[in-house]
Order: C-alpha cells, then structure tokens, then sequence
C-alpha cells in the first residue's frame, strides 16, 4: 500500500492508544520493526485553543517516521483547520472515529460518529480539500450490534477523500471485550478501493498473518497486544520473512527493555512522573512471568531511576 511518499508492503501499524503510545514507547515498538507509527490522541479542540499539554503530544523522535497525528472532534472547519497547522511534520493525518471512552462520545466525538455519517464525512472532505498530506480514518464495526455500519461508513469515507482506513473489529457497545470480528474487515476491504487496515485481537505473530491471509486487509494494526510487548513486531516481522517465529524474550532481555522503557521515559517526562507511569508498563511487561508478582509490588514504591535499577538487579 501507499501512504504519502511511502511505499508500505503489508505493513504493521502501532495503533494510537491514550496513556500507553507515548514516544519513548513509540520508538522501543520502532526498534523491534513497527512500519507505522501514529501519536497518541490528540483533541483537535485542545489545539485551537492552544493546550499546553495536548501540544507535548504532538512531539516525536526523527527514527520514528513514517508517523502520522491522531486528531479527534465533530466540527469539520476545526479539523480542518488544526490538520493543517501541523501537517508539515507528520507523513499522515489520523482522524480518530472509533474511541468508546463515554466523554468523548458524549460528545458526538470518537465512534459517535459513526452514527453520523454525514458530519463524518464532511470532517474528511474538509480536510481532505485543505491538506497536502493524506488522511486516514480509524473507526470500529458499528455503534452496536443493531447498528453495524462498517462498509457503508468506509464507502461514505472514501467517496469524501480518505486515503486509508483502519477498521477495528468490535463495536463501541463491545468496547474491548468478547472478539474482533474480522469478516467485518474482509467486508469493508470488498466495499472500496482505497487500502483497508485491521485491527483486533492481535496478540500474535501468527494473529497479524492470519488477519492478513483471511481478510485481504492492506495491513495489521496492533493496539493491546503490545503493550509490554514490543517485540511483537521483530516476531511478525520474522514469521512473514522466514515463516518462523523467534523465541520469546528471556527473563534478562525483560527486565533490560523495562530498563532501557524507564530511561527513555524519563528523558521525556521527568524521573517522577516516569517512575509513577512504569508502574502499568511493569505490569504488562512481566504478566505471565514467574515469581513476578513481587516485582510489581515492589516496583509500586520505586520513585527514581535508581531504585528501579537496584531492583532490577535483584530479580
């Protein structure tokens, strides 16, 4: 697929998650071999009024590229104008339709929109008419169960000017719970011509090939699957370019990526907000690793690098 300048083969994409895909988490998953990268979400609103806080979002690191920025918002002239403040430093623009969270679709933002299609389109072809750089839209099965709209809301996107769309397999009602629906993808990859993303229920290597192989999706979009696991790409990457997945990462090579996430981290946000963030990271990092209940416990009282070095050390 095509996005912008850049020629992608089945890509993999980290998908935008709130409070998880910063940039020091970001370039860890571009280390082990994401393709794509994209900010976390970032209120369009907050921009035109000039946040301080949603402006730090927008930062990110040279290796991290291609990146595009994940905007959210139901007023097509303020998308608009907002993608275009900004398009000049990212390679595309993201435009979030698919978030559950009840503030935001309260709203009429997020996946409400998929229960307006019109203000949905007309927020694509705003921006699609007034930036240089293309725009992708994210957006998930349907409302609910009796409003699954998928293929149609992508047919409505594309006739607006999208470039790509990302489809996520359950509806807002489902949130994250139950499983990705992926014929729900193939439907939408049937129903237009512009390169179709999916996402759902990749917790494995061999998840993002089978997505691939059942849906006839452009490229494989990873979200819970990899938070404390970013070696999920090096091993999708492998099992597409051998046909074999790599071993998992050892007991040491976990503890030196919490390491080396901490140190990043701290760089961007500061040793005490750092230390107080690790604590979810610890957590996602070391489930299902023995005796590592301990480590959690501990690593909920660690308030400096050194600490959680001296830690580290001992486990």
């Amino acid at each position: 697929m095509r996005l912008g300048s850049w020629d992608l083969k089945d890509p993999v994409f980290l998908a935008p998650m709130a409070g998880v895909t910063d940039r020091a988490f970001r370039v860890l998953c571009k280390e082990q071999g994401a393709d794509v990268l994209c900010t976390e979400m970032i209120s369009a609103k907050a921009l035109y009024y000039h946040n301080k806080n949603t402006r730090e979002l927008l930062l990110y690191a040279p290796e991290e590229r291609p990146i595009g920025v994940q905007l959210f918002g139901n007023d097509p002239e303020i998308m608009a104008e907002m993608a275009a403040s900004i398009e000049d430093d990212y390679d595309f623009i993201d435009v979030n339709m698919g978030c559950p969270v009840p503030k935001v679709v309260n709203n009429g933002e997020g996946s409400a929109l998929m229960k307006d299609p019109d203000t949905a389109a007309r927020i694509v072809e705003r921006m699609a008419a007034r930036l240089k750089k293309p725009v992708t839209v994210k957006f998930r099965k349907g409302f609910d169960d009796a409003n699954v709209n998928a293929p149609e809301f992508a047919k409505r996107l594309e006739a607006a000017g999208a470039a790509a769309v990302a489809v996520h397999g359950r509806t807002r009602a489902q949130y994250y719970s139950g499983s990705a629906d992926w014929d729900i993808i193939r439907q939408v990859k049937e129903a237009v011509s512009i390169p179709v993303i999916g996402n759902g229920d990749i917790w494995h290597a061999e998840d993002a090939v089978r997505m691939l192989q059942e849906t006839g999706c452009d490229g494989v979009m990873a979200a819970r699957g990899a938070r404390g696991n970013p070696w999920l790409f090096s091993e999708i990457r492998a099992l597409k370019e051998t046909g074999k997945v790599p071993a998992r990462p050892s007991r040491d090579e976990i503890l030196q990526m919490i390491l080396r996430h901490a140190e990043l981290l701290t760089e961007l946000k500061g040793e005490h907000t750092a230390m107080r963030e690790m604590r979810k990271h610890i957590a996602w990092y070391t489930a299902g690793l023995a005796h590592s209940s301990r480590l959690r416990a501990a690593a909920s009282s660690v308030c400096t690098m050194e600490e959680l070095t001296a830690l580290l050390k001992q486990q």
